[in-house]
């Protein structure tokens, strides 16, 4: 026992690592603030594009939404990191996990939204066009919030899967939570770091797991 604490659970190298991790949690929430926003605003402009009723935009936009949902983001990343500067295109770290993350989880905040889109009832919209609101008016005041508070718990249980999924930035030596716990690690010859940013991450991400169960025990209470 004495053995697996001092591997795994040593308090020292913890007190010890600790100012690395602290600035690697920092470069996780500063990447959190960056992507989260990123994604939601792609996936707003592919849902609103997926309502448009020509089969010239919907089509390709489908085809960009399952090429990016299928791609492993891992890829994504290390071919905008690794390969645009072969084309001349140097984006850097930050660059590449930004666009990375764009098109990645845009994807999929795309299809949550467009779900919300669909859910709204065709009798609002035409209630709202009949006020004298243009289309585009509609769908800001109208059906996007209404979108959006309909596929709410999807939101949220997407926003942690892109905060958890920050931590694949450490594959281009982007200084973020895992990155700099390996980096402890590797100087310490110990797996506490590793440990230590996995309670870390416990901390940022439990709150936000318990409000997306009790919003959907909520839609739950309500359907019945």
């Amino acid at each position: 026992m004495e053995d697996f604490l001092l591997a795994f659970l040593n308090w020292q190298i913890v007190q010890e690592a600790w100012p690395i991790l602290w600035d690697g949690l920092k470069s996780t929430l500063a990447l959190s603030a960056m992507v989260v926003p990123l994604g939601i605003a792609g996936g707003i402009i592919l849902a609103v594009l997926s309502t448009l009723p020509s089969p010239w935009v919907r089509w390709p936009l489908r085809v960009w939404v399952d090429t990016f949902r299928a791609l492993p983001p891992l890829v994504l990343l290390i071919f905008l990191f690794a390969g645009l500067p072969f084309a001349g295109v140097d984006i850097g770290a930050w660059g590449a996990v930004a666009v990375g993350f764009f098109l990645n989880t845009g994807a999929y905040y795309g299809e949550i939204l467009r779900a919300g889109i669909e859910s709204v009832p065709r009798g609002q919209i035409e209630a709202a066009r009949s006020t004298g609101l243009t289309s585009g008016q509609t769908m800001r005041h109208v059906v996007l919030p209404q979108a959006v508070r309909n596929v709410l718990p999807d939101l949220i249980s997407n926003t942690l899967e892109v905060v958890k999924l920050t931590s694949i930035a450490s594959v281009v030596a982007l200084p973020e939570l895992l990155f700099q716990a390996r980096q402890a690690q590797s100087v310490t010859y110990n797996a506490t770091p590793i440990v230590a940013a996995a309670v870390v991450y416990f901390i940022l991400l439990w709150p936000v797991v318990r409000l997306l169960s009790r919003l959907e025990n909520r839609q739950l209470a309500s359907r019945r």
